[in-house]
């Protein structure tokens, strides 16, 4: 009986622990009130064993965010945050940090043999482990997922930095986005996982699309002319 009470105090303490670390991520516009009570009911109940402090820290930002502005996360989707451990969780953030805003986030993974990649924690075994959790849907070696019917130009950004890509015909164009796709609650979790963008990589992808044609090649050092400054601020 005793180790019982221990056990729905800490419980109570991990409740409690998540919903005070929510309550500073509320807006001014939260309606907690239009939460359906079944989904609270489910939250509840699956974020009552989660202690690890990052893991929590995970957990009150889909409250605050369901509160802001409900229906945002599916029970489904906190029904596999609650399969998530730490490490998982800090996997699938290194997968974020390579989504460009296209419409929604999309992880621009072109090779995932590819340098830049791997040495951020991104390879052929942790997608297939991120897809095993149900984060994303992967085809890797089997082609890369195409974007349909785009206009001419469409605009994207990676962490505030703006692309414009023209595309070859005036309607119907196709865009490779690479080997993966979220899932729903892939896209879900993306939003609120905390990542940050990669070193290199705005640079990476600007310069796949440059050889497509579909953005402005940048001059290089290379290419200057001769009589160019090379030092100029």
């Amino acid at each position: 009986m005793h180790r019982f009470l221990e056990e729905e105090a800490k419980k109570q303490s991990n409740i409690e622990g998540i919903t005070q670390q929510a309550l500073p991520l509320l807006e001014e516009k939260a309606a907690p009130q239009n939460v359906a009570d079944d989904w609270i009911t489910n939250f509840f109940d699956k974020c009552r064993i989660v202690s690890d402090s990052d893991m929590q820290q995970l957990w009150s930002k889909v409250l605050a965010s369901e509160a802001n502005a409900p229906g945002v996360f599916s029970k489904r989707t906190v029904n596999l945050l609650a399969e998530l451990d730490r490490g998982d969780a800090e996997l699938f953030m290194q997968l974020c940090g390579f989504g460009w805003v296209i419409g929604n986030l999309a992880p621009l993974i072109f090779d995932s043999q590819g340098e830049i990649y791997n040495r951020n924690g991104i390879d052929f075994n942790s997608l297939i482990q991120l897809e095993s959790l149900g984060l994303i849907q992967s085809q890797t070696g089997l082609g890369q997922f195409t974007l349909l019917k785009l206009p001419k130009k469409i605009a994207l950004s990676y962490y505030g930095r703006q692309v414009e890509l023209t595309l070859p015909a005036d309607a119907d164009n196709t865009l490779e986005v690479g080997e993966v796709v979220f899932t729903r609650a892939g896209q879900e979790l993306s939003r609120i996982c905390g990542s940050k963008p990669v070193d290199g990589f705005f640079d990476y992808v600007y310069d796949k699309w440059a050889s497509r044609s579909f953005v402005a090649k940048r001059e290089t050092e290379q290419d200057a002319p001769a009589d160019s400054p090379k030092d100029t601020p």
